[in-house]
Order: structure tokens, then C-alpha cells, then sequence
């Protein structure tokens, strides 16, 4: 593994520190463990990020792909789930990529203001660094790239690294993507070849949006932050309007719970970290939407102002499966 020893800089052609300070004990990265969550998170089961360990969002996408094979649902890596994953054999959990240009390429904004007036201010919502716009690329956090390059303390242009193979089957994005829209998908390393919706259901109880096709089948499934106990999910027949590819956002304080009404209204410009991430995905429920994240590691776990949120490559995916008019039902 190459070893870069070169100033640390945020800029287009910088190099970016890759070491991590140390963060409190917690289970080894598992390469089994890995290997399963890249598969399922290739066959649109998103297990949220790959990491190496499990959590409730690994469980929920075992589940989720039991119940698509016909399997007996029980969210572990049993063996006929193990018999089941034997056919994807050939996908390698990790990769190993050379960083060029492209992959370091900014804008970036370090240090950036939680005040969403000084947001407001700014051209885009980007990533603070290269090591989080690469994470997000490969579906995985800083940390994780650590951990799986001991030694790296550093990278730039040239840098050889191992990642979580996220790199998808297709990169045919429809005919109609504006080329913002595809160069933010190709970053996400999000896959263009996938079902289409017949209908959304979005599941309070289990914590989960699930993707049916016009047979009736679970095609897909995502762990996903719903609502809150001051802003609950709107239970309902609902359908979607429009998809807003790398939207900006509006603050608006009299809509929105826990800023004050004093506040006045701001458009946070578009980016991954745009509070809603990099689509808004519109509903027939008024100022509600399903969308991205610009904290993919919160996803299950904080809360949201009533919306559906996924992390930023899972929203995009399911962004790539519905049209206006698809219907979207928010059950208990």
C-alpha cells in the first residue's frame, strides 16, 4: 500500500488525511460481516453503511431479502440465507482503487456554519473534505476507510486504497438526467439498473421503505429515519409528484419544529449536505417528501421533521425507481 507523505490540504489536487483520532471500542470490522452487506446492498437491500458489523439496518435488509427469496424471515445470516448469498459468490467484499483527480476533485467546505443563514450565503452544500466525499462514493464513513487501510495516513492523486466494492453493474442513467444529475449518481456509485415501482410503503413499525413492483413483489427495501413524536409520519394514500434531483432547500420557521419563528426564511443551496440531501423525492402531502441526508450514519437512528429520510445513495436508487403518480403509502 502506497504510502503518501505530502502536506494535508483541502483543495482540487490536495492531499487528505486518512488516519482517523481514536473513537470509542467497538466490534471489529468483520470481512464476512462486509461481504454480506455489500451484496445485499447491490441487490438494493441497503444495509445502510457498510462497515463490517451489524446493526438494525443489517437486520432489516436481511429481512427484507429473506422475504423477497421466499425465505423464512429472520434478519440473521442463517443457512439457508447463507445457501441463498452463495450465488454471489464472485462479488468481492473490498477493492482496490487508484485516486485520481476526479475522486479528490472539490468544491469542499470545511468548517461549515450549523447557522442557515450563513449556509445561505454559500454557492453549495459540499462535502467538508475528500475522505467524505469518498466515503460517501463507496457507502461507507471515514472511519471505516481507516480501518481498512492500516498504516495509510494519507492520500492524494495516485493513492492506491481498498474500499467496499460499491462500483454498480450499470451506469446508464436515464436518457433524461440532466448532467448534474448523472455525475451526482456516478459519484454515489449508484446502480442505474433497477425495478421499477409499482407502489411505496413506508413502514413506521418497522423502521423501513419498501419497494413493490407491479406483481405484488418486494423488489427493494431501506432503513430509514420517519417522522418524529412532534412531527409524526402522515398515515395515508399518498403518491409522488416529482423527483427533484440535487435540490435546494427552504427554511421556512413556520413550518419547521424547533427553530423559532423569529427566524427568517432561508434557501439552503444544493449539495450533498443540503439538509435534505442530494433528492427530494415530492408527495401529494403538502411540504412532505422522501430524500437524502447529509448525516448517513444517523439514518435509524435521530429523527426527522416528519419525512422520510434514506442516506444520500439509497435515496438516489429509489429516486431512479419511481415516476410522478407512483403511489406512496405511510403505514403504522
Amino acid at each position: 500500500m502506497k504510502r503518501i507523505a505530502a502536506t494535508i490540504l483541502i483543495a482540487a489536487t490536495a492531499s487528505a488525511a486518512l488516519a482517523q483520532p481514536a473513537a470509542p471500542a467497538r466490534p471489529t470490522l468483520d470481512p464476512a460481516v462486509l461481504r454480506v452487506q455489500v451484496v445485499l446492498d447491490k441487490l438494493g437491500f441497503g444495509p445502510g453503511i457498510l462497515d463490517g458489523r451489524g446493526g438494525n439496518s443489517l437486520t432489516n435488509a436481511l429481512k427484507g431479502f429473506q422475504e423477497s427469496r421466499g425465505l423464512r424471515v429472520t434478519g440473521t445470516v442463517d443457512d439457508a440465507t447463507v445457501a441463498a448469498l452463495r450465488r454471489f459468490a464472485e462479488v468481492r467484499p473490498t477493492r482496490e482503487v487508484t485516486l485520481d483527480a476526479a475522486a479528490m476533485r472539490g468544491p469542499y467546505v470545511p468548517n461549515m456554519s450549523k447557522d442557515y443563514a450563513e449556509q445561505a450565503k454559500l454557492t453549495s452544500m459540499a462535502y467538508a473534505r475528500p475522505l467524505e466525499k469518498l466515503a460517501e462514493r463507496f457507502h461507507t464513513t471515514p472511519q471505516v476507510l481507516a480501518e481498512l487501510n492500516p498504516g495509510v495516513t494519507t492520500i492524494g492523486v495516485g493513492s492506491k486504497i481498498v474500499v467496499p466494492n460499491t462500483f454498480p453493474t450499470s451506469r446508464h442513467y436515464p436518457a433524461d438526467a440532466t448532467p448534474q444529475w448523472r455525475a451526482t449518481l456516478s459519484s454515489l456509485n449508484v446502480e442505474a439498473a433497477v425495478p421499477q415501482a409499482a407502489k411505496i410503503v413506508v413502514d413506521k413499525s418497522d423502521g423501513v421503505l419498501r419497494v413493490i413492483d407491479g406483481n405484488g413483489r418486494l423488489v427493494a427495501q431501506y432503513t430509514a429515519t420517519i417522522g418524529s413524536s412532534r412531527d409524526p409520519l402522515p398515515l395515508g394514500n399518498w403518491k409522488v409528484l416529482h423527483v427533484s434531483p440535487n435540490p435546494d432547500w427552504k427554511m421556512n420557521p413556520k413550518i419547521l419544529k424547533g427553530v423559532s419563528d423569529s427566524k427568517e426564511a432561508q434557501i439552503i443551496p444544493p449539495g450533498p449536505n443540503n439538509p435534505v440531501g442530494v433528492v427530494w423525492i415530492d408527495l401529494s402531502k403538502e411540504h412532505y417528501g422522501i430524500h437524502g441526508t447529509s448525516e448517513p450514519q444517523q439514518i435509524g437512528r435521530a429523527q426527522s421533521n416528519g419525512c422520510v429520510r434514506l442516506t444520500n445513495w439509497d435515496a438516489a436508487r429509489v429516486a431512479l425507481m419511481v415516476k410522478g403518480g407512483t403511489p406512496v403509502v405511510f403505514q403504522a
